[in-house]
């Protein structure tokens, strides 16, 4: 049976106050746990919610590192929200990593770059929304966490810039963008694009994944991969 170290319900009601009585370590044991959940609100409304903001404002600087780690490792979890929750984890420690210079070791991005690598243009369940999941959304919070990985490691803007690509033009998803996922990806690519070190050989080579993946097209509708048309609807994204 499990038993929570807080109330999430009464956390979730008074705008998430940080438990200062609850050692942080077991805290992210707990927030690790709920982040797999298939329940959104548990994994959603509760877990992510508390993560990002305990993250930002330094509550969880002693442990950084292993929510790192631990969110990295599931890129190859079994379950779809799983994988996909952990890139929005990753972005929140690596933003905090940059804004709290010494809170990561210089080898942790590097380590979590690895497996987001190896797995956001592989992905292949890449709904965004499911009605009984909730938020999913591969697409969108690989994107977020691209920008972040940008930020952190410079000397892998271009591998992201492709990273990016490869993922918009995946041939082995029949799932057509609905939410909002090509606005993140374009907000990605321009983060990306902004940094001034980039030469303009590194901002473009990217473009080559998209044109390869166009060519030798013939008449009729665009393939799902290459294609990401106007969302359908706007709904209200908080993640």
């Amino acid at each position: 049976m499990r038993t929570d170290l807080v109330d999430w319900s009464s956390i979730a009601a008074t705008d998430f106050p940080f438990p200062v009585t609850v050692p942080a370590a077991r805290l992210v044991d707990e927030l690790a746990a709920m982040l797999v959940s298939p329940d959104p609100e548990i994994r959603d409304e509760h877990a992510y919610t508390a993560a990002a903001r305990w993250i930002r404002e330094g509550h969880l600087d002693e442990v950084l590192e292993d929510l790192g780690d631990t969110a990295a490792d599931r890129f190859t979890h079994r379950e779809i929200q799983a994988r996909t929750f952990a890139p929005l984890v990753l972005r929140c420690v690596l933003t905090r990593g940059q804004a709290a210079p010494g809170t990561l070791p210089e080898t942790a991005a590097e380590r979590w770059y690895a497996g987001f690598a190896s797995w956001y243009p592989s992905e292949r369940d890449t709904r965004g929304w499911d009605d009984s999941l909730g938020w999913l959304h591969a697409v969108a919070h690989g994107a977020d966490a691209a920008a972040a990985f940008g930020r952190a490691l410079p000397a892998r803007r271009t591998g992201l810039l492709e990273l990016c690509a490869r993922r918009m033009t995946a041939e082995h998803t029949d799932y057509r963008y609905a939410q909002l996922e090509d606005a993140r990806l374009a907000h990605a690519l321009s983060r990306i694009l902004l940094a001034p070190e980039l030469t303009a050989e590194q901002a473009t080579g990217w473009l080559g994944v998209v044109t390869d993946a166009l060519d030798g097209g013939g008449p009729g509708p665009v393939p799902p991969g290459p294609s990401t048309p106007s969302p359908r609807c706007s709904p209200s994204i908080s993640i």
